[in-house]
């Protein structure tokens, strides 16, 4: 059974323009997904349908086969799902471990650790951080969550390359040895290239991409 599913979905804003247009995908655990397409065309916008944060106009999103409008959505984002943003949405009054301690009662030094991040500069504030490391936090958070469901919107969007692979190779690991199942918004094709599956949302529809095998 799928652990997060898009049934029929559609989504307009109050100007009647379309979004997305009769989107049906399911989302298994223990795999890692890419979404690709143009800027603009509804990448973001399906995350956020996906996570809670936001509710179809047409359609329903299941979660193990429950809506989550009627399971409730506050419980669904406290719950199923975990948020990697493009822009942190760090707490910046905190340290960098007390952001990862929101997700999880856990030593949060570890996965900081493993993510770049040294004791030292796990305990200052946030916003004494770079973009790239503060990046790197908000990628720990969510990672350190109990959640199932990992949602990311462009998580390597603001690392150096070295960085960004290191990431890549993170959040597979997270679906294939944990069995998470990883949802990632992404214009990299270094990174949809890592995906299990690849989706490329345009003009409201969502399709499958054929994996090419590189025998």
């Amino acid at each position: 059974m799928a652990v997060i599913e898009a049934k029929d979905v559609e989504f307009h804003y109050y100007s009647s323009r379309s979004v997305l247009k009769d989107i049906n995908m399911e989302f298994e655990e223990g795999k890692m997904y890419a979404i690709v397409g143009p800027s603009g065309c509804g990448k973001t916008t399906l995350l956020s349908l996906l996570g809670g944060l936001d509710v179809p106009t047409g359609g329903e999103i299941l979660c193990v086969g429950k809506n989550i409008s009627q399971l409730g959505l506050e419980k669904h984002r406290r719950d199923n799902v975990t948020f990697i943003f493009q822009s942190y949405n760090l707490i910046d009054y905190m340290t960098a471990a007390e952001n990862v301690t929101l997700t999880s009662k856990e030593d949060p030094f570890p996965i900081l650790e493993k993510l770049g991040i040294t004791k030292d500069e796990a305990t200052r504030n946030v916003l004494k951080l770079s973009g790239g490391q503060q990046q790197r936090v908000a990628i720990a958070r969510a990672l350190a969550s109990n959640a199932s469901i990992i949602l990311a919107d462009e998580p390597t969007g603001n690392l150096d390359e070295e960085t960004a692979g290191e990431i890549t190779k993170i959040l597979k690991e997270s679906a294939h040895t944990y069995g998470k199942c990883v949802i990632v918004v992404t214009h990299s094709n270094e990174l949809a290239s890592e995906a299990d599956q690849v989706f490329r949302l345009r003009g409201g529809i969502l399709l499958k991409e054929e994996l090419v095998c590189e025998c």
